[in-house]
């Protein structure tokens, strides 16, 4: 530790010097982490208090290592007073990494992250922590479009055709709103802040795990948890009794005090009705195929395994502005199988009169009229 010690001394009487470099700051902030994980006297903490009054960016770059030491697998997690800011860019992250090694620190503990972010000697960080916790925002795509984010926490949503997410995060809870359409949550892990879905009058939440939602109509919906686990409760269930039921909840046991359904990896739930009672919520074990096929929209494809006409078309028109409408009632039940595109009409329409002699036109309002060639 004397070399280290030296380079504090070293860096601290540069710390007025208003020209200092970025990768000077971003030294003397891996040199203060690993002070605080030995453990910081009383004035020491003071000097640290001081240090980062000076300039924003001087906390910032202790924000910054300590996020990239938790990517190098360092810390399991950090405390939920001290998010990960996961939006980066590659080159920066290699070039942090590197500052890190090079500085031969010791493992960082969460416990020094703790003592670091301790409110008693930085008054200053809970704005800044709260800042970096609270998002608003709207996401939505178009018919026929699908769009990828990711949130500021790390969690990344997919949304398909004609979708709509209300986003409203706060620093005890990370609550969306799914309006209309379908999204694949893949959620960042953070038990201290659960991740609601809510949907109607139901609401999907989880700590970190993957999963989809579709709203069928202003009654129906889906979930099909694909990792981890998801518990399905009233919308107006209290946040604390969420997180509590799931951080200690197994598969095979469920609370009388709360009224909820938790659905598993390889599992579906269907809700008929927006209002149908939690505890009836028919879940069932699917297989790895039967989640590839409903999922197939995330990699633009729809697939069919036998279902109606009817049907296949109510699915393909959620992809495409035009219209379909069978004149000849006996086609309605034809069934369909194979692989189509998301939003190829064409397609699908020469696949038709190929596979069923099927012919079509379109009307004067564009709607696409199809019936047999007999």
């Amino acid at each position: 530790m004397g070399n280290v010690s030296q380079l504090f001394g070293k860096d601290n009487e540069q710390q007025n010097d208003s020209n200092i470099q970025e990768d000077s700051i971003q030294d003397l902030a891996c040199l203060w982490i690993s002070r605080i994980d030995r453990g910081l006297s009383a004035s020491e903490q003071q000097e640290l208090v001081v240090w980062c009054k000076q300039k924003t960016q001087h906390h910032n770059a202790l924000l910054e290592m300590a996020s990239y030491w938790d990517d190098l697998s360092v810390l399991n997690e950090l405390s939920d007073l001290f998010p990960l800011i996961q939006t980066k860019v590659d080159n920066k992250r290699n070039k942090f990494s590197a500052i890190a090694l090079a500085a031969s620190l010791a493992i960082i503990s969460i416990t020094g992250i703790n003592t670091f972010v301790n409110e008693s000697f930085l008054p200053f960080l809970p704005s800044l922590h709260e800042q970096t916790l609270t998002q608003t925002d709207t996401l939505k795509t178009h018919v026929g479009e699908q769009a990828s984010f990711t949130l500021q926490d790390g969690s990344q949503i997919q949304l398909n055709t004609n979708s709509l997410i209300e986003i409203d995060y706060s620093p005890t809870q990370r609550l969306l709103t799914l309006v209309r359409g379908e999204a694949r949550f893949d959620v960042a892990k953070d038990k201290n802040r659960p991740f609601t879905v809510i949907v109607g009058e139901k609401s999907f939440t989880a700590l970190g795990t993957i999963f989809n939602v579709q709203r069928n109509d202003n009654q129906a919906m889906e979930l099909v948890v694909t990792e981890g686990k998801v518990l399905i409760t009233k919308a107006t269930t209290s946040i604390t009794d969420i997180k509590d039921t799931l951080l200690s909840v197994g598969t095979a046991f469920m609370p009388d005090i709360l009224e909820a359904t938790l659905v598993i990896s390889g599992e579906k739930a269907m809700i008929a009705e927006n209002s149908a009672p939690i505890a009836k919520t028919p879940v069932e074990k699917v297989s790895l195929d039967q989640i590839n096929r409903d999922l197939a929209w995330q990699q633009g494809m729809l697939i069919f395994e036998g279902e109606p006409l009817s049907m296949a078309l109510a699915e393909i028109s959620r992809y495409t502005s035009s219209n379909f409408e069978i004149i000849d009632s006996k086609l309605s039940e034809l069934t369909v199988a194979g692989y189509f595109k998301a939003g190829d009409i064409e397609g699908l329409l020469t696949s038709l009169q190929s596979n069923f002699g099927i012919i079509y036109h379109k009307n004067s309002s564009g709607t696409i009229l199809l019936s047999s060639a007999e």
